[in-house]
């Protein structure tokens, strides 16, 4: 879990034991995402820092991005991560050497913490907007692919479906799920 005392807490669900089983806390602001994988831990911090925690190799990895940070993940070919922050502005990073492989700009996001994700196949990236919209831009082009009207308020979260084209947003109290017209389910024989 991650915490506004700066912290990411690491907890043993099958001891079900009150206290964490490790506590990182280098972030200097709280931390407003918190991501994880089979042996890594990736966070975002309003002190403006995406960093991630190797498990298996006992190492912390830190980028410095300057504007708070929002929302974190990680590219499901496990080689990026996409950091969302209150300057407007999403960046897809290189996981092992935090180089800079692209910027996408065009949404609405200075108050709000807002998630960002990547599709189902590592094609685009997507990010909530405090307009009311979900934006697509290309993942290797950069350009704004697609501006979803999901509601009239603030589009807070969203979360891709691991394998199928199915993204679900959450606006108004109410979550949508949104998929293309040609979506058929697997299995589905009707």
């Amino acid at each position: 879990s991650g915490s506004i005392d700066s912290t990411v807490r690491c907890w043993d669900c099958r001891s079900r034991r009150p206290d964490p089983i490790q506590v990182l806390d280098e972030a200097k602001d709280g931390v407003s995402s918190v991501k994880v994988s089979d042996h890594e831990i990736l966070s975002g911090s309003v002190d403006g820092r995406v960093r991630r925690y190797d498990l298996r190799a006992g190492q912390l990895y830190s980028d410095y991005i300057g504007s708070p940070i929002t929302s974190v993940c990680f590219s499901k070919d496990g080689q990026c991560t996409l950091a969302a922050s209150l300057d407007s502005t999403l960046r897809l990073l290189d996981k092992e050497t935090g180089e800079l492989l692209g910027e996408y700009t065009g949404h609405r996001s200075a108050a709000y913490r807002l998630d960002c994700v990547l599709s189902e196949q590592d094609t685009h990236v997507g990010s909530a907007s405090e307009d009311g919209k979900v934006y697509f831009w290309d993942l290797v082009e950069g350009s704004l692919a697609l501006s979803l009207e999901v509601g009239r308020s603030v589009v807070q979260s969203l979360s891709f479906h691991p394998n199928l084209p199915c993204l679900l947003a959450a606006t108004q109290g109410q979550v949508q799920l949104w998929r293309e017209e040609t979506f058929q389910p697997e299995g589905d024989t009707s």
